[in-house]
């Protein structure tokens, strides 16, 4: 009888490592993105329900067409602006967790630094758009913009626009949170002592996950 040795189903060829070895803070963040995608997703389908079987909604090119110092009557361009705030500042997200991997410290703490500023930019942009929409009159519960047939509009627009935008800035907010704290322990030296940075990329995947939640979040409020 053959005694050929069996090759264990928990080896990869990449240096025999299992797919399932995964650090556990990484794991246990993996479940939590999970969990808030749930939510954001309960949030959006719930909008995109209310939103569908409704007769008329505002048109966001007229909702949304403010430019601080520049006036109005222009659609969206202060939104994109967030946007590309938001993508850099993933960006740089990126190459913090890269130079972690490489024990950089000066370029961790470069692009933690930039990645904060990005966040307290988009948190700063947000928070304009807000009291400029609540000078026009718009909050929960208030809706003064009429629908783009010219029907009056009902508070469905402004309830889930405020609920759904600040719920996604909270969790900004938080990131920008963690961020600090990631700073002040690669300039403390904490994770030189540990002789990895993979608290660094935990916070990098809770970032790139609220970079994503705003795709569809712009998607739904400002382009449809």
């Amino acid at each position: 009888m053959s005694t050929t040795t069996a090759v264990l189903p928990t080896k990869l060829w990449n240096g025999g490592k299992s797919p399932f070895n995964v650090e556990y803070g990484k794991l246990m963040m993996w479940y939590f993105l999970m969990s808030d995608a749930f939510t954001f997703g309960a949030f959006l389908i719930s909008y995109g329900t209310i939103r569908f079987s409704s007769n008329g909604w505002p048109n966001p090119n007229e909702v949304f067409q403010s430019f601080p110092g520049l006036g109005s009557g222009l659609p969206l361009m202060f939104v994109s602006l967030m946007t590309f705030i938001l993508i850099i500042s993933s960006v740089t997200m990126v190459l913090a967790v890269h130079a972690g991997h490489n024990m950089d410290k000066k370029g961790v703490v470069t692009n933690l630094i930039l990645t904060i500023i990005g966040g307290a930019a988009f948190l700063s942009c947000q928070a304009w758009e807000w009291t400029h929409l609540h000078a026009e009159g718009a909050w929960w519960g208030l809706n003064p913009f009429l629908n783009a047939d010219g029907t009056q509009s009902s508070t469905n627009f402004t309830n889930y626009f405020f609920t759904i935008t600040g719920f996604h800035g909270f969790h900004v907010f938080s990131g920008v949170i963690i961020n600090i704290v990631m700073l002040i322990m690669t300039l403390t030296d904490q994770f030189e002592k540990r002789g990895h940075y993979l608290m660094i990329e935990k916070a990098g995947l809770y970032w790139h996950f609220v970079d994503l939640v705003w795709v569809f979040v712009f998607t739904c409020f400002y382009l449809i």
